[in-house]
């Protein structure tokens, strides 16, 4: 997948776009949680998640 749209993905819903590069897993979880306690981290989770 085109890593500009994902990163794009990332940065307005993080989840999708973690779940788009890595599947249904721990770093999903991880990213579901984050964006549940706060946005910001979730998107930078995404945004590690996508571009590593």
């Amino acid at each position: 997948m085109n890593k500009l749209i994902l990163i794009l993905l990332a940065i307005f819903l993080p989840p999708i776009a973690v779940l788009l590069k890595s599947g249904v897993g721990k770093d999903l979880l991880i990213n579901i949680i984050l964006c549940l306690i706060f946005f910001f981290p979730g998107m930078v989770h995404a945004i590690w998640v996508v571009t590593k």
